[in-house]
């Protein structure tokens, strides 16, 4: 389709497109980026998600392309989809045209946003385009009045896990493209390299400082402490982060806040600042609300003026309460620091690891009302759903895809009851193929081994310790996701357990299923409340723990989320604490 007069320069001229897209020619920088993610935010919209994010620039080539022109070569253009839970496609961009190439080396970068905590699929189409379009913008085109070249797809933690975060795929025909099968079978591969921004490894900084709270308790002055979120669909808030409670004090100052850009978007997204007084029940009672970007709190701390805060009182913002209390920022600084993908990107893994409850009150796993009950239809239980939200995602972060798989509260065939057995029946290891081994395993064990009790959580989670310690220093990171229907009976082992897995490379997700009450569980989760304490008083160096129900959430991908979250800066603190750097040995 290309010129027969086109061979310029080498055939590497570009048509279309100058690094940039073409509706960028009319809009200042932060206009342009916010069309350039419009794309991919209304598909997360669509999931009813609202991940943490990292934003990235994604670069294309290709080699060997099929050449579709008589007396020159293919003029070819690419185009990125993600796709959405239907399976329709959403467009997020278009290179420009590279003439008369085979092997073309494309200038315009994709903005996509990475979210850790889910799946995100992508599409790539490749065009030759005919010359007769060459003076039109790559985004107006019609893609139908253009040659196909190929296509090929994969996931975006694919690119990202890759050594160089470079990925290369076989460019193929396509299901919406065929038509009699062509002579030549190759259609050359397409090569994915991304680059993560400058906002995903920028941190801010802040010391908060409040005056004139009010008083809330009787016989002492009110526990504040901040907790920032971000406001999400249908009136719920994200908790991003959190300060110390500060004790019988009206006049508090709290020490340094850490947030990073990713977490939040851009400097200039809302922010819901919440003052508390901490209650030992966890009912926290709410002292002062307001609403600012990071932007408003730096001019906040340059202007060292205050602002009152609110008690809201409905929808309506301008029937709030306004309260005598006022918030300070005694300190508002920025910095670079090494991104959790930067880890990732030197060989740094997340090993997965599972543990399942088989105590009796799941009920019998042959009846349909049990929460062990295989389906014959195929829909899976809640055990399943959980493995696989958290599993499929995690997976891409483990090289040899080895995870080790236990049950707990049962009673495996001519045995005691176990609180740690090995899913697999094995007597020396527990590791398994996959995330389908985990499945295989889990369907067997329900043939052979008899549920009992009581719900036990120290032994399995001492296992996952006891491996995350003998792996520490082999940039290894272990993810431990417990699954349970009841509330433990050994809290205080647990806490000790937790306490001191804190100083190791290991988180834990605990997922509840099922209608039991899970109060007592939030306890182990340190977001409710004050850090964890062992039974010798020894305080938990980080929060690792994410306990979910799984009653809360409307969907499998919403699992992941809500589990997955906080992983990435639960493995930055660790990283943190030993002072290792990302391409440290």
């Amino acid at each position: 389709m290309g010129c027969c007069f086109s061979d310029i320069a080498g055939g590497q001229q570009a048509v279309g497109g100058t690094g940039v897209n073409e509706d960028r020619y009319t809009m200042n920088p932060d206009q342009a980026d916010r069309e350039a993610f419009s794309a991919v935010k209304t598909f997360m919209n669509s999931r009813g998600l609202n991940a943490l994010s990292y934003q990235f620039e994604l670069s294309l080539s290709a080699s060997n392309l099929r050449d579709r022109d008589i007396l020159s070569k293919s003029d070819p253009m690419a185009v990125v989809y993600t796709k959405k839970q239907d399976g329709s496609l959403e467009e997020l961009g278009r290179t420009e045209v590279i003439l008369n190439s085979l092997d073309p080396l494309w200038i315009t970068k994709q903005r996509v946003i990475y979210f850790f905590e889910i799946l995100q699929p992508l599409l790539f189409r490749v065009y030759d385009v005919d010359s007769k379009f060459h003076s039109v913008p790559a985004k107006m085109l019609r893609l139908d009045e253009q040659q196909f070249l190929g296509e090929a797809e994969c996931f975006l933690s694919e690119i990202v896990t890759k050594p160089g975060r470079i990925l290369t795929l076989p460019l193929r025909q396509g299901a919406e493209h065929k038509g009699p099968s062509p002579r030549v079978q190759k259609f050359g591969e397409l090569i994915l390299q991304v680059e993560e921004t400058i906002d995903s490894k920028t941190m801010v900084e802040m010391v908060f400082r409040c005056t004139d709270l009010p008083n809330k308790d009787l016989f002492s002055k009110s526990d504040p402490f901040i907790k920032i979120s971000r406001p999400v669909q249908n009136g719920r808030f994200i908790p991003l982060c959190k300060t110390e409670v500060k004790m019988n004090d009206l006049n508090p100052v709290w020490k340094p806040l850490t947030l990073s850009i990713q977490q939040i978007g851009s400097k200039d997204n809302p922010l819901i600042i919440d003052c508390y007084n901490f209650n030992n029940s966890g009912n926290h009672e709410l002292l002062g609300r307001m609403q600012k970007s990071l932007d408003d709190l730096e001019k906040l701390c340059i202007s060292k003026s205050g602002e009152n805060f609110y008690l809201p009182t409905g929808n309506n913002n301008h029937h709030n309460k306004i309260l005598k209390g006022h918030l300070f920022v005694e300190k508002f600084s920025t910095s670079t620091k090494p991104s959790f993908l930067d880890y990732i990107a030197n060989g740094y893994e997340l090993n997965f690891m599972v543990a399942i409850d088989f105590t009796a009150s799941n009920g019998n796993p042959r009846l349909p009302d049990s929460l062990h009950y295989m389906d014959p239809s195929g829909r899976s239980n809640a055990y399943q759903r959980a493995i696989w939200s958290v599993g499929e995602v995690l997976e891409f972060y483990d090289t040899d895809k080895r995870f080790p798989a236990w049950g707990f509260g049962g009673r495996p065939i001519d045995g005691p009851v176990s609180h740690c057995f090995n899913l697999n029946g094995s007597g020396s290891y527990a590791e398994v193929e996959g995330i389908s081994g985990i499945m295989s395993a889990y369907a067997s064990a329900l043939r052979n081994v008899s549920l009992a009790g009581p719900t036990l959580f120290g032994q399995v989670i001492n296992s996952a310790a006891q491996i995350a310690d003998i792996h520490a220093g082999q940039r290894k990171y272990y993810v431990l996701l417990i699954i349970t229907d009841g509330v433990i009976t050994d809290l205080q082992e647990t806490k000790d357990a937790i306490v001191r897995a804190s100083d190791l490379p290991l988180s834990i997700l605990i997922v509840g299923v099922g209608g039991a009450d899970f109060k007592e569980m939030e306890i182990l989760d340190a977001d409710k409340g004050e850090p964890l304490e062992s039974s010798t008083g020894r305080v938990a160096t980080r929060d690792i723990v994410q306990f979910v129900p799984l009653r809360n959430l409307q969907s499998e991908e919403t699992v992941a989320q809500s589990l997955l979250a906080e992983l990435p800066m639960q493995f930055l603190s660790y990283m943190k604490s030993r002072h290792i750097e990302p391409a440290a040995g």
